[in-house]
């Protein structure tokens, strides 16, 4: 999963961000509503946890203006003000849920990756092929019953390619959907991740490369 986080208060943008990044959650990190829409028109996040009050392009208007684009992307909107009008207004705007602040992180995160699940094409809420599960809310996975203790970017990565049923997902989607924009796209990063995560799946190997175009879980 991949969120855009758009805070004007540059502390709190980042620890939001280092949180969610401890959760297995790529974040990019943009401090206004000029750049929001920027990395928003070029990159593909599940979820956009948009702060209210903005400097250049303000934050409703950044709502409008993705609403209006039709984009795949949730919007979490944050604001200071927890009145009940301000909530309905905020989601008028385009909005597909609403926080004040102060917040819980652990109340953001599940509020980010509900988010997400009504965004994303529905998907069964374990995924499974042929001996492997996996389960994305309860960070689990597991091979013939075997826990396997995956990093965030290998379960990242299983996860992506699992829920592709079969089909092939290319390096470069990985990169995109995995990692965050601080990822250099020139390094073999997608190449090393899968490595390790071959080996803890262990035998009969699962992971196939498709020459010049990606990867895929092997049918069950």
């Amino acid at each position: 999963m991949r969120v855009l986080v758009v805070e004007d208060h540059a502390k709190l943008a980042l620890a939001i961000a280092a949180l969610l990044r401890r959760e297995g959650i790529a974040a990019d990190v943009c401090f206004d509503g000029t750049d929001a829409l920027e990395k928003a028109s070029v990159n593909r996040y599940d979820v956009i946890v948009l702060d209210r009050d903005l400097p250049g392009v303000h934050g409703d208007d950044v709502c409008r203006q993705l609403a209006v684009g039709g984009g795949s992307s949730g919007v979490l909107m944050l604001t200071a003000s927890a009145t009940v009008e301000d909530r309905v207004e905020g989601l008028g705007l385009g909005a597909d849920d609403y926080l004040p602040k102060p917040f819980n992180i652990a109340e953001l995160t599940a509020r980010i990756r509900a988010l997400a699940r009504r965004t994303r094409p529905a998907l069964p809420p374990v995924l499974t092929r042929g001996d492997l599960r996996l389960d994305p809310a309860r960070r689990e996975a597991a091979r013939a019953g075997r826990s396997l203790p995956l990093s965030p970017k290998e379960f990242g990565v299983l996860e992506v390619l699992l829920a592709a049923d079969g089909a092939v997902v290319s390096a470069e989607e990985l990169l995109e959907r995995v990692w965050d924009e601080a990822a250099d796209p020139f390094t073999n990063t997608v190449k090393m991740t899968l490595s390790r995560l071959r080996a803890k799946l262990g035998d009969p190997p699962v992971i196939t490369t498709v020459a010049q175009a990606g990867y895929r879980i092997k049918a069950s």
